[in-house]
C-alpha cells in the first residue's frame, strides 16, 4: 500500500543516501580514486572514470585496459552492461511515464537501484523520481568526492587495505539482498547468482562478471518459471 507522500520527496531520498549507503559507495571510490593514482594516471583521469563510466566493474576494467583505447572501452561497456536489465526493472517505478524519467538513467547504479527498488513501490507515483534524484545525486556526488580523496591519500594506503574497500560496497549489495531472503524471488535469485559466479573467475575480466550474471539471472528466472 502506497505510503503518503513525503512533504520534500528529493530531500527526503537525498537523507535517506547519506547514512550506510553514503559510506559503503564512499570506501569503495575511495580504494579506486587510490588505485588510479598507483598506476600513474591522473586525477581528471579518476574522476572520469568514476563520474562517467560509475559503475566498478567497469572502472576497473578500464583502469586495468589502460590506454588500449577501444578495447579498453568495449571492456567496460560488457563489465556494466547488467545496468540494462536493472533499468528496465526500475523504469516502471519511477513515476508517470514521460521525457522527466530520462533524467534517472545517468544514475542507475547498484546502491542507488537498489534502494530504490526498496522504497519506490511504497510512494505515491509523483514522488517516486524526485526521490529517486535526490538518493542518487547524492550518491554521485559521494563518488566523486571520495575518488578525489582516495586519489590524494594513496600514498597512506596499502594494497591489502585498497583491496579490501574496493568490497565494501558489493558487501552492503549483498547484505541488502539477504534482507529479503524470505522471499522466494530473491532466494531464488541468490542461490543462482551463487552457482554462476565461478564463471566470473574462469573467463577475462572484461567479460566475466557479464556472462555470470546472465547465466545466473537466467537460471533464476528459468527456476521461478518452473515453481
Amino acid at each position: 500500500m502506497p505510503q503518503p507522500a513525503p512533504s520534500h520527496p528529493a530531500r527526503s531520498g537525498a537523507a535517506a543516501a547519506l547514512g550506510a549507503p553514503a559510506i559503503a559507495m564512499g570506501v569503495s571510490f575511495l580504494a579506486f580514486g587510490a588505485a588510479v593514482a598507483a598506476a600513474g594516471l591522473g586525477l581528471a583521469w579518476a574522476l572520469g572514470a568514476s563520474l562517467l563510466v560509475y559503475g566498478m566493474a567497469g572502472q576497473l576494467v578500464l583502469l586495468q585496459a589502460g590506454p588500449s583505447g577501444a578495447a579498453a572501452a568495449l571492456g567496460a561497456t560488457a563489465a556494466n552492461a547488467r545496468f540494462l536489465p536493472m533499468a528496465l526493472a526500475i523504469a516502471p517505478w519511477l513515476g508517470p511515464s514521460g521525457a522527466r524519467r530520462w533524467l534517472a538513467l545517468p544514475f542507475i547504479a547498484i546502491t542507488p537501484w537498489a534502494a530504490a527498488m526498496r522504497m519506490l513501490p511504497g510512494l505515491p507515483p509523483a514522488a517516486r523520481l524526485p526521490w529517486f534524484l535526490g538518493f542518487a545525486l547524492v550518491s554521485w556526488m559521494v563518488a566523486g568526492l571520495a575518488t578525489a580523496a582516495g586519489f590524494l591519500a594513496a600514498p597512506l594506503l596499502d594494497a591489502p587495505l585498497l583491496a579490501a574497500l574496493l568490497f565494501a560496497n558489493p558487501l552492503y549489495f549483498a547484505l541488502l539482498l539477504a534482507a529479503e531472503l524470505r522471499l522466494p524471488a530473491s532466494r531464488r535469485a541468490i542461490l543462482a547468482g551463487i552457482a554462476a559466479a565461478p564463471l566470473a573467475l574462469l573467463l577475462p575480466p572484461a567479460w566475466g562478471l557479464l556472462a555470470a550474471g546472465l547465466a545466473g539471472g537466467t537460471l533464476a528466472f528459468l527456476w521461478g518459471r518452473r515453481g
